[in-house]
């Protein structure tokens, strides 16, 4: 079999899609009439699907395979992220070709559009699944183990040391560190040596990877160490201490002709921010038209219940700290504002406590909106209009933003959200400065299916009652 990493292996599993995609098709056609019998299913007999719709699925569906990076192996070395990847684009697909189903073919059995869905799925998945279990039980024993050595025992060594010892299946092994700490060296860490024995440690050990992992100010020992080791048959890598500083993370990009490392890089590539906005568009859309009833509603009641606006606008922080008016229904009365500076506690280490459940300003149906989270509906604008997403950090207004440590301002980095991974891990019931990890924890691990699963587990806590008030 071809190499996972290589483009053979990238153009066979393309082929290999495509055959799989224009099968699928066929198979799903030709088991669409023994379906009849189903209670849903219309009467289809020996339906001949259009010659064009082969090749528009084909393309639509390997295109946006590619855009999630779903033939780049070394994105996705752990089956999990396959997974992951090839659902995700799939889903995505999917949406894409219904949309052009209904826009063109209509006369298609949608019956028959969703057996061609669930048939390529599983195949895409299973072929993937059995190349892994033959590219281990056959290539395991054959291929030669790389066992790596780590310069610094600090905070980044450990952490390459911990994604080695994560990654069992890649058939890397951490063999230890090289540090000049002695204090270290009675500690649990497994020490081989100091650095100036690198060479010796290499050879006795049979070293094929150095990983150099030192601080900013050890690196002038950098220089020496690849000089020592360049006559050895080791590969040498270096982890810059400078991706502390990034905000969220960093990238290697070509500026002036020179290969510089950027510590602002973009936490969404152009293919995600594209994906994600696409998804906000049509499932914002879908919502919006379910729950205008229900805002019509709302609006009287509000309206009916206290004097005062139906919407009630607020300047909130949004992506990358752009300032934008984030709406929702009233849940207060009409002079709220004039008596927040009254209403801010604090927590026993001085954080603002931005929300209490014993708020005299709520309304009687700003309290049950609250509850039922219907007061957020508006911001369904907010999304239509680009300035949130459905899914994100929670946009905080200024006044907490200007509390905020230079870390918790990573979470600025992607757009911010009608719901996201803190609201579904305890809502309202976690303090301001507690959820950002929550928040950071989303940047660094954003995808589309993370967005699917937190606005399906958003809703359920929502019919719960959970931590709203």
């Amino acid at each position: 079999m071809f190499r996972r990493f290589s483009i053979n292996f990238a153009v066979f599993s393309i082929f290999l899609d495509i055959i799989i995609i224009g099968g699928s098709l066929i198979l799903a056609n030709l088991i669409r009439p023994k379906l009849n019998s189903l209670p849903f299913a219309e009467t289809v007999f020996n339906f001949t699907l259009p010659v064009v719709i082969y090749p528009i699925f084909i393309i639509a569906w390997i295109f946006i395979m590619l855009l999630f990076s779903v033939y780049d192996g070394r994105k996705n070395i752990k089956f999990f992220d396959e997974i992951i990847s090839v659902t995700a684009a799939s889903l995505l697909s999917g949406v894409s070709l219904a949309g052009i189903l209904y826009l063109s073919y209509r006369e298609i059995s949608r019956l028959l559009f969703i057996s061609y869905f669930v048939i390529s799925l599983i195949l895409l998945l299973s072929w993937r699944l059995i190349a892994r279990f033959i590219k281990r039980s056959t290539h395991r024993n054959h291929l030669e183990k790389r066992k790596v050595l780590i310069v610094g025992a600090g905070p980044v060594g450990i952490e390459m040391k911990n994604q080695i010892l994560l990654n069992r299946n890649i058939n890397i092994s951490f063999d230890g560190f090289l540090d000049d700490d002695a204090k270290k060296h009675n500690s649990a860490l497994q020490i081989l040596g100091r650095i100036d024995q690198a060479r010796k440690i290499i050879e006795r050990n049979y070293i094929t990877d150095v990983v150099i992992a030192l601080p900013r100010w050890a690196y002038e020992r950098v220089n020496e160490l690849t000089a020592e080791l360049h006559n050895m048959p080791v590969k040498v890598w270096i982890i810059p201490d400078y991706f502390n500083l990034a905000l969220h993370k960093a990238a290697v990009e070509e500026f002036a002709g020179i290969p510089l490392l950027d510590l602002r890089a973009p936490a969404l590539t152009e293919s995600q921010r594209l994906i994600k906005r696409l998804f906000d568009l049509i499932l914002g859309t879908i919502i919006q038209i379910f729950a205008f009833p229900i805002m019509i509603v709302i609006a009287i009641a509000i309206k009916l219940d206290s004097p005062g606006p139906i919407l009630f606008t607020q300047i909130r922080v949004g992506e990358n700290g752009k300032l934008f008016k984030m709406y929702k229904f009233r849940s207060m009365v009409a002079n709220a504002d004039d008596k927040l500076k009254n209403m801010i506690k604090y927590d026993e280490e001085g954080h603002i406590i931005h929300k209490t459940k014993d708020d005299p300003r709520i309304t009687r149906v700003g309290k049950f909106i609250r509850h039922t989270s219907l007061d957020e509906l508006p911001q369904l604008f907010n999304v239509l209009k680009g300035e949130m997403s459905l899914v994100g950090p929670r946009p905080e207004m200024p006044l907490l933003v200007d509390q905020y440590e230079p870390w918790q301002r990573k979470r600025f980095a992607v757009p911010q959200g009608i719901t996201g991974w803190w609201q579904v891990n305890g809502r309202s019931d976690k303090l301001m400065h507690l959820h950002t990890e929550d928040d950071i924890y989303y940047v660094q691990n954003y995808s589309l299916l993370l967005d699917l699963f937190i606005i399906i587990k958003t809703v359920l806590i929502v019919i719960r009652g959970n931590g709203a008030y």
